[in-house]
């Protein structure tokens, strides 16, 4: 494989590329790969500088998760303490009241990256240990926040079909350069619409997906942990892993 620095040039190259999309103008943009790049280039140096068995795809980021810490999933408490991670944010230029961005100072929990990564977390003990399995990628890096005055959180899914078809270009470009560079055995997709990304990508590999953790899911609230081991566990089977091989 090569050096690391390969993919985070390549991240840098996304950063920019969707930096120069133009979106509906009442909506608030979130590049956390601008304002938070700091956090997210020690996330790659520091634990995606090898192949991996299994990646872990997501959708974009969470108001709470990546939007403040630049990495994904990254509920704060879970990047500073599990991943080891704390560095300067700035803000982007346009923010919601309702949405600020206050980096590893927010004192709101992102759901979806406390139950992602608190059960990576449990199921490995350390984040070496994790991440000599897998890693965890977001497909789109921007977020998108509604200008009503609750500033709802917009899934890319429910852009503008034009907006969306030109977002979805440069991602799908990024995600198969981030496929090939890990070249991992299996693709898992942090929920369908992650799954529906992954499987363009998936000859020769495990396609499956895990039940997406967000609070908004129905299937997340009860016993998703349980739910997502036994996932984990047919995952490493279908790849190969003995027992014995399967932390």
């Amino acid at each position: 494989m090569e050096d690391v620095r390969q993919l985070v040039r390549r991240t840098e190259q996304l950063r920019d590329d969707v930096a120069r999309l133009s979106f509906d103008p009442a909506l608030y943009v979130y590049n956390p790969l601008q304002y938070a790049w700091e956090p997210h280039r020690i996330y790659l140096e520091t634990w995606c500088d090898h192949p991996v068995d299994l990646l872990l795809l997501g959708m974009n980021p969470g108001p709470f998760g990546m939007a403040q810490t630049g990495v994904p999933f990254g509920e704060v408490n879970a990047v500073r303490d599990f991943l080891g991670i704390q560095a300067p944010v700035g803000q982007p230029s346009r923010m919601h009241p309702k949405r600020p961005v206050l980096g590893f100072s927010c004192t709101r929990s992102e759901v979806s990256g406390r139950r992602l990564w608190g059960f990576l977390q449990n199921r490995y003990h350390t984040a070496s240990a994790c991440f000599s399995q897998l890693c965890v990628m977001n497909y789109c890096p921007l977020a998108f926040v509604d200008p009503g005055p609750m500033g709802k959180n917009i899934t890319p899914d429910h852009l503008d079909r034009s907006e969306r078809q030109r977002l979805d270009a440069i991602c799908d470009a990024y995600l198969e350069d981030v496929i090939a560079y890990f070249q991992p055995k299996a693709l898992v997709g942090v929920g369908q619409y992650a799954k529906a990304k992954l499987a363009p990508f998936s000859q020769g590999r495990v396609l499956s997906s895990i039940i997406h953790p967000s609070p908004g899911n129905p299937q997340a609230n009860h016993g998703w942990a349980e739910k997502t081991e036994i996932t984990f566990q047919e995952i490493f089977e279908a790849i190969g892993f003995g027992k014995e091989d399967i932390q």
